[in-house]
């Protein structure tokens, strides 16, 4: 599927995109965003600054087209939630896990996207797009555990599922930025409200001890 952040016209194609996205995620593991000037990326690609504008219309738009490089891992994830067989807290801690070994692997990319989302519709649609698309397998999830009695009756299963996926979201924001929480704090918040919400459960802390006898 063609990306919604290449401004090329459809029939061309090269190795040029790619290597301006590889150069601007080199640089943002050095640098922060505002202070990359797009000299610098198309230098270290090899292009010219008039290649790196026939792809993208500013940084923003660059570090949206990198992002869309995150959608299959964060697919996989959700997958693996929807799909595994465990117990409800291992399936929704397995899936935390999932997005903060992310977040840590793409740690500058997220702290990228938070300095433009603002500013950037290109980003925005890119990150809330991903994150919607998964709305329907998991509420898919939620009404298959009702039905068999695994999971409390309540909200409608498509609006949860959207709260559900926008805790996450503010979720990796914090611990991209940072704040009183610590890492462990924040998994364990989040899962208490995925399990409560879904399937009634209260005590998290029944996880230490799923995972000790595992």
């Amino acid at each position: 599927m063609r990306s919604q952040t290449d401004r090329r016209p459809p029939q061309r194609s090269d190795h040029r995109r790619e290597a301006i996205l590889d150069a601007l995620d080199t640089w943002l593991q050095e640098s922060s965003l505002d202070a990359i000037n797009i000299a610098e990326i198309s230098k270290q690609a090899g292009v010219t600054r008039s290649a790196f504008y026939f792809y993208f219309e500013n940084k923003g738009a660059a570090v949206a087209a990198l992002m869309e490089r995150m959608v299959d891992e964060t697919l996989a994830v959700t997958e693996t939630f929807t799909s595994a067989a465990d117990s409800p807290r291992r399936r929704i801690y397995a899936m935390l896990d999932g997005l903060f070994a992310m977040r840590d692997r793409h740690r500058h990319l997220f702290k990228a996207m938070l300095e433009v989302r603002g500013s950037s519709a290109s980003v925005r649609d890119i990150w809330d797009g991903a994150r919607e698309s998964f709305v329907e397998s998991i509420a898919e999830l939620i009404r298959s555990d009702r039905a068999a009695g695994r999971a409390q009756d309540g909200l409608d299963a498509d609006v949860l599922a959207a709260v559900l996926l926008e805790v996450n979201d503010r979720l990796l924001e914090r611990l991209t930025l940072g704040g009183p929480l610590t890492r462990e704090q924040l998994m364990d918040g989040a899962a208490a409200i995925w399990l409560s919400s879904i399937y009634g459960i209260t005590d998290v802390a029944e996880h230490s001890q799923e995972t000790e006898t595992a």
